[in-house]
């Protein structure tokens, strides 16, 4: 009997401390903004042993975000990270003959970023170029490794007076996000041989030219550059050849007159893969790529997926030169396909809820890419005769203590008949059936799509008790070009409707409380946010992140004037136009919603002034409200603890009025 109680509590303390070893798992908080790490740019090493990739994290005390290089085995079974300075490293980029791993960083004190150079055999990273011509964009070996293709921007101007001079511009296009003023500025292509270090001119004049890729054989770089008579008036852009020498004319090798672009040469050289718009028009806001094959002497294009109807990204082409393998995005996911070069059938290789990004093909005629699911943060990953398997796994640390949200498709009906496909995430713990407080939180673009990959934001509020919506609104990607563009110069009107008909859906069955709903987002998700709450009072609570409302005060003050000028044409011609547009604010007695504004103070791409004019009209109404302005921030706020900043904002927001 002893025996038997002895047995008895050794078990019970045995499973008792299996189970205390076992953490709980938890929701996500706005601190982890600081774990979470960003994985990018995997170059393949060209004996295809090894792959290199740029990995960012964050210094909590500096409250920055450094990128560093860091290398793993393509059987992932060695990773070492190879740089370690405060100062950041980008761009990694193997040598052809792989005797090197060059990088791009501004470290030990520089003032302008240049190339370094680190030795596969070890030591220290050395110094390669000391530029000062202008500010270096981008760079590609020549295919024998003695040389490098440069993309240097011309200088700014670098006086040290006390008193800076003027900013002196003329032109059509005048302010752009980041950027911020600009001015003449060109950028240009350069030859820099790695022995000697002398910089060779290649292009010339006030056009700009980027993207250099070096053909197979070394003796010419085709790169692409917008040659009209007012580059800023229009979206074009061609493709281009020139001789890998100084002094050397240009070929153009393309002559849509909509934009050309995402160039790769053939394997043997002979032929030159590429992007365009389906439309030609001067703006392109609603349009999506097809995939073209062209001579590399040019002539008229095969248009390989003109058919397909939905965008195509990043071709690649296979290793026997036979296909292009490239990304398609299609409803809510981002899959890998194979396309046949000499008839241009299509075959899904990979798919999935999941979405690619980054395809790069491995000396064995493999591919690698990075790609994330809705609970799995971005990591780099094989792909091998369609299978994947993952690469990477500095993911692992972040995801091992939470309890993150559930991602599920389902579909709506608008009330003009209108299908719209949407991603419904729900509360880890949220019990079967159960109707919670549901945010809808709309993306931006209005060209973009959400997708079944990882989304911080929406898992974050998902994280604080809510059921979250994310609703791909006509304007979004992924459906085809008519469900695109059917809203060109009608803003607010069928992505309003659909918005309400993914509501009324969640509503009807049994999801979403409908006393208590909220919306929100960022960009064009806050516009829509202006908009929704100014045509159904239901919103119990909205955030509108960098949103505008009085359409015609943005006209020369954000970067979008192609759009007025050519979706709504000049406010002295077609007023009506951008008071109809205009309605929240104008109507902006109509909501009755508490709305917080949120913009970055250094925005150029939607102005604080749109988010400001809202506020105030609120203010003057009595609708609570408030404004928070992130000193400094672009249109993307970048500032780790500012990230952290406005989480907490977004869920004290919501809480206020959806917890009560």
């Amino acid at each position: 009997m002893k025996l038997t109680l002895l047995l008895i509590s050794i078990l019970l303390f045995s499973f008792s401390g299996n189970y205390a070893q076992t953490p709980t798992k938890r929701p996500l908080k706005p601190s982890d903004v600081y774990r979470l790490q960003n994985l990018g740019d995997p170059q393949i090493s060209p004996d295809g042993n090894w792959v290199a990739y740029t990995l960012s994290s964050v210094d909590s005390v500096k409250n920055k975000r450094n990128s560093d290089i860091w290398m793993i085995s393509w059987d992932g079974k060695e990773n070492i990270q190879l740089t370690h300075s405060p100062d950041g490293e980008s761009q990694p980029r193997w040598s052809p003959d792989g005797k090197y791993l060059s990088f791009v960083s501004s470290r030990n004190g520089l003032t302008s970023s240049q190339i370094w150079l680190m030795d596969r055999r070890g030591g220290e990273a050395k110094q390669l170029t000391d530029l000062k011509k202008g500010e270096l964009n981008d760079y590609a070996w020549s295919p024998d490794s003695k040389k490098l293709a440069l993309v240097l921007k011309s200088p700014a101007d670098t006086s040290k007076a006390k008193t800076p001079k003027p900013i002196v511009i003329d032109r059509f296009h005048f302010k752009q996000d980041v950027e911020g003023y600009l001015t003449k500025a060109s950028t240009h292509l350069y030859l820099y041989d790695i022995v000697s270090k002398k910089l060779d001119t290649l292009t010339k004049g006030n056009l700009d030219e980027t993207t250099p890729k070096w053909s197979p054989d070394g003796t010419q770089i085709l790169f692409q550059s917008n040659r009209t008579t007012d580059p800023d008036r229009n979206a074009n852009t061609d493709i281009w050849v020139i001789d890998a020498k100084p002094n050397a004319q240009m070929k153009q090798i393309t002559t849509w007159t909509g934009r050309d672009f995402s160039a790769e040469w053939s394997p043997d050289g002979k032929q030159i893969a590429y992007l365009r718009t389906t439309s030609s028009e001067n703006y392109i806001m609603y349009d999506q790529s097809i995939l073209c094959v062209v001579s590399k002497d040019g002539g008229e294009p095969k248009l390989l997926t003109k058919s397909l109807d939905r965008p195509v990204g990043t071709p690649r082409w296979a290793k026997d030169g036979a296909s292009i393998m490239a990304l398609i995005t299609d409803d809510r996911i981002r899959y890998l396909a194979q396309i046949n070069v000499s008839d241009g059938k299509l075959t899904k290789t990979i798919g999935g809820n999941r979405s690619f990004n980054t395809l790069e093909r491995h000396p064995s005629g493999n591919f690698l890419a990075t790609m994330s699911d809705s609970q799995t943060p971005t990591e780099i990953y094989v792909l091998e005769n369609g299978n994947v398997r993952k690469l990477t796994k500095h993911q692992d640390d972040f995801l091992a203590p939470l309890n993150l949200a559930t991602a599920e498709g389902f579909t709506s009906k608008s009330k003009d008949g209108a299908t719209v496909s949407n991603i419904l995430y729900r509360p880890a713990n949220a019990l079967k059936g159960e109707k919670l407080p549901t945010i809808f939180f709309i993306h931006g673009g209005p060209v973009a799509q959400d997708e079944f990959s990882f989304d911080l934001s929406r898992q974050m509020l998902a994280a604080a008790g809510y059921n979250v919506v994310a609703v791909n609104y006509r304007g979004s990607n992924g459906r085809g070009l008519d469900f695109c563009k059917v809203i060109s110069a009608d803003w607010g009107n069928k992505e309003v409707l659909d918005i309400l008909g993914a509501t009324d859906y969640v509503i009807q069955n049994g999801i979403a409380d409908p006393e208590k709903l909220g919306i929100g987002g960022w960009s064009y998700g806050g516009i829509l946010t202006n908009y929704t709450i100014a045509t159904d009072t239901r919103f119990k609570v909205a955030s509108s992140g960098a949103g505008v409302a009085l359409v015609s005060s943005l006209y020369g003050v954000d970067q979008y004037i192609l759009q007025y000028e050519n979706e709504l044409g000049s406010p002295w011609k077609n007023f009506d136009k951008y008071m109809a547009l205009s309605y929240p604010f104008l109507k902006a007695d109509r909501i009755k919603t508490p709305t917080q504004f949120m913009v970055g103070e250094s925005d150029f791409n939607v102005p604080s002034v749109g988010s400001e004019q809202m506020y105030q009209a609120l203010k003057s109404l009595g609708i609570p409200t408030e404004l928070i302005i992130y000193p400094g921030q672009f249109h993307g706020i970048t500032n780790p603890s500012f990230q952290k900043d406005r989480f907490e904002r977004y869920i004290a927001w919501f809480n206020k009025y959806l917890k009560k």
